[in-house]
């Protein structure tokens, strides 16, 4: 990966306040909870030991300020030892730990449509372009101004039901309801330089640019994160039955760099008004896609799609990783007239914000890619060891 490591920071990652997980080799062999501060890697897990427990905290702001640590040296180094084929540690793991993994689906007007044409293709990309033509005619392509649960969408549904064209798509894009699924298991998304995987059966897919909410147990919003989404639209097309299929195997959930705690430069607002870029270069065919996801184009707030998470209805008592969804869906032909996009191993992907730096994954197949093994189990066992 030839990305340089300047963008993997926030602009002002001089004034972030950032946070993350690296896997040591020595003194003790797994996880270690890092601060950065003034482009130095600070091991702070004599300190706290869990992402969870940081988040947790009351005065998780002053605590990361001044918390003192081991320096694992530049932050420059980490990165870069991260994105190598085969890591050297000190590497970068996924910011999280145990914390619950969960994604917001169809929370942007200008994805719903293609959600509906992956459903009404049954998973066949070479019928997208032609439907895509129908329903725009039908619906239109502008549903943004529809408020999700208004009277407006409530009759704009019973006017798409009369027609035939009502999908559990538009059920959840424009309904009261927000769609919330399980996206991983907690330890097993992929942190910045890894490899992403895609299920060996899937021939129709792409990347999903988000940024993730860090949630604590209280259902408190702490801060955010860049998340590649990895999303196989002939799997979900075929059935929405087969989410889980489609979104959770090895590898296909990335997250990082850090955690940027919220404070006073970085708050909810820097989120809500953010543009979310992805870059995708090919490896074998010299393909380049740039497109992007602004967050201003939101059709539910964060923290409403927050309460919908996490309450009196739902606890997470670990806290929750909470993608917000993205208005991406690539229709760029890549392999034929009317094909549309879908990856190629070795491909790429740069997912990138001023205000988070960028999280940078290389395509591969799940199966090829190393297994997940480290659980719970494990954690908690180093855990003890630690103590």
């Amino acid at each position: 990966m030839t990305t340089p490591t300047a963008i993997a920071l926030p602009d002002d990652a001089d004034q972030a306040l950032l946070v993350g997980r690296v896997w040591r080799d020595t003194p003790h062999q797994g996880p270690a909870l890092v601060v950065v501060r003034n482009g130095e890697v600070l091991d702070i897990t004599a300190s706290c030991a869990c992402m969870a427990d940081l988040l947790d905290r009351d005065d998780a702001v002053e605590f990361v300020a001044r918390v003192e640590g081991e320096s694992l040296g530049p932050v420059e180094a980490l990165l870069e030892n991260s994105r190598q084929v085969s890591p050297m540690a000190p590497y970068l793991l996924a910011p999280c730990d145990v914390q619950a993994i969960k994604a917001c689906g169809v929370t942007f007007a200008v994805s719903l449509l293609e959600r509906v044409i992956e459903e009404q293709a049954g998973g066949d990309p070479g019928r997208a372009s032609e439907l895509r033509s129908e329903l725009q005619a039908l619906i239109g392509d502008d549903l943004s101004q529809i408020k999700p649960g208004s009277e407006a969408a409530m009759s704009l549904k019973a006017e798409l039901q009369a027609r035939g064209a009502w999908s559990q798509y538009m059920e959840v894009g424009i309904g009261p309801d927000a769609e919330v699924f399980t996206k991983a298991q907690p330890l097993s998304a992929v942190g910045y330089g890894q490899g992403v995987g895609l299920h060996p059966g899937s021939k129709w897919n792409n990347p999903e640019p988000e940024i993730v909410m860090a949630v604590d147990a209280a259902g408190r919003a702490r801060g955010a994160t860049l998340g590649n989404d990895v999303n196989l639209r002939d799997v979900e097309g075929r059935s929405a039955l087969l989410l889980g299929k489609a979104k959770d195997n090895n590898a296909s959930c990335a997250l990082g760099p850090f955690i940027r705690l919220f404070d006073e430069r970085f708050t909810l607002d820097t989120v809500r008004k953010a543009r979310v870029s992805l870059r995708i270069e090919g490896e074998d065919d010299g393909f380049v896609l740039d497109d992007g996801s602004d967050m201003a184009e939101i059709s539910r707030d964060p923290l409403d799609l927050i309460a919908q998470t996490i309450g009196d209805h739902h606890q997470y008592p670990d806290g929750v990783m909470l993608f917000l969804g993205t208005m991406f869906s690539p229709i760029q032909d890549r392999d034929g007239q009317g094909q549309g996009f879908t990856h190629h191993l070795g491909d790429t992907v740069t997912i990138a914000t001023p205000s988070l730096g960028a999280l940078v994954n290389r395509v591969d197949r799940s199966d090829r890619l190393p297994p997940w093994t480290y659980g719970i189990r494990q954690w908690h066992a180093y855990m003890a060891r630690r103590r």
